[in-house]
């Protein structure tokens, strides 16, 4: 038991130092979502963001290059989340036909329900989109690579037919590109939710069709 007592303190003593820089993160982060949610992305700024949480602006720097970056990173902590739900579904028991159906209804849904609650967030998401920024680019990756899991399972399992892997996760983002991304979602949001539900699922239809039938 006492050799074991300094390693405890000397780990104890060195924690606050270690986990400084993220609790930091944390502070910054949680200000700039409240002042993204009540001011919208354009009044967002770093010097007061900086202010409320007692730092110069220049030390907020330190972890966010840019007020684009910092916004963007907001909503970041909400696309892992998406992320986080979409691979809960990729990973559960049902059949592939029925699990690409859940995640481009969940995908879209999630858009959707942000826009309507969260319309600030949203335009930081739609924005970084339209932009192609770091923070975009890496959640199109995950999606990628979530809607290929199910697809890799699909024609594993024989329940899809496809015959080039790359072209059927293409045409899976091109088919359900109206409703899926924020762009588009942003166009239809005055178009009543049962005939952008009634559109999309024809649309999702022709996707497991085309997907069991092997025509790509």
């Amino acid at each position: 038991m006492t050799p074991a007592a300094p390693r405890d303190c000397a780990e104890a003593s060195s924690t606050p130092k270690s986990r400084a820089p993220v609790s930091a993160d944390i502070r910054l982060l949680g200000i700039a979502t409240e002042h993204l949610a009540r001011l919208g992305p354009k009044r967002v700024t770093v010097v007061a963001v900086a202010a409320e949480a007692g730092m110069t602006h220049a030390n907020v720097y330190r972890y966010f290059p840019s007020k684009d970056a910092l916004l963007d990173a907001v909503a970041g902590r909400w696309l892992r989340d998406v992320e986080t739900r979409l691979a809960g579904i990729a990973d559960a028991p049902d059949p592939a036909d029925d699990k690409i159906e859940r995640l481009l209804v969940a995908l879209a849904a999630l858009q959707r329900d942000a826009l309507t609650s969260e319309p600030n967030l949203f335009a930081v998401h739609l924005d970084a989109t339209v932009a192609a920024r770091p923070i975009a680019r890496r959640h199109r990756v995950r999606l990628r690579s979530l809607v290929e899991r199910v697809v890799e399972e699909g024609i594993t399992s024989g329940i899809f037919s496809a015959r080039d892997r790359e072209r059927a996760i293409a045409y899976i983002f091109d088919a359900s590109y109206r409703f899926t991304h924020p762009l588009a979602i942003q166009h239809d949001a005055d178009v009543p939710h049962d005939l952008i539900e009634a559109r999309f699922g024809a649309v999702i239809h022709a996707i497991q069709r085309v997907l069991r039938a092997g025509v790509l």
